[in-house]
């Protein structure tokens, strides 16, 4: 626990190395389901605010790829995530990949009107993933499953 208190704080250091660093530990922590679900939330919601108002590329992209990593134990509600969506129109095509991805891995019917707009994206890689995400939701729903956050 001592490392997650650590890391989130280093989040707003001011050396984007460290922010960077920290940011990774967070999705090791995530990825290792070392954390109980109100420490999940609490850090998930930490890396969403660094993804929306980090300045520097690659502190984005590691809170992205950390939020992903917590879909494989943890389930995270849309409205968590949601932020991410007003930062979109701005993001560069990796960050955007990973935000479809997260937004549709809440199952979340609600976010297809975020993700629908990328369907017709000019990147062939972000309308792809624009597509499995709107899969992913619409498997959900036609299977009659429900998410519990």
């Amino acid at each position: 626990m001592n490392d997650m208190f650590e890391a989130l704080v280093t989040l707003t250091d001011h050396d984007p190395d460290r922010r960077d660093v920290a940011a990774d530990v967070l999705g090791d922590l995530l990825r290792g389901a070392a954390l109980d679900t109100d420490s999940a939330l609490l850090v998930v919601g930490r890396l969403v605010g660094v993804a929306v108002d980090e300045p520097v590329a690659k502190v984005r992209e590691s809170a992205l790829n950390s939020i992903s990593e917590a879909f494989y134990h943890y389930r995270l509600p849309l409205p968590l995530v949601e932020p991410l969506a007003a930062a979109m129109p701005t993001m560069e095509r990796a960050l955007l990949v990973h935000t479809l991805y997260i937004l549709g891995a809440t199952h979340d019917p609600r976010g297809r009107p975020l993700i629908e707009p990328f369907l017709h994206h000019p990147d062939p890689e972000v309308r792809e993933e624009a597509r499995l995400a709107t899969t992913e939701i619409t498997g959900v729903e036609s299977e009659g499953l429900t998410h519990n956050s």
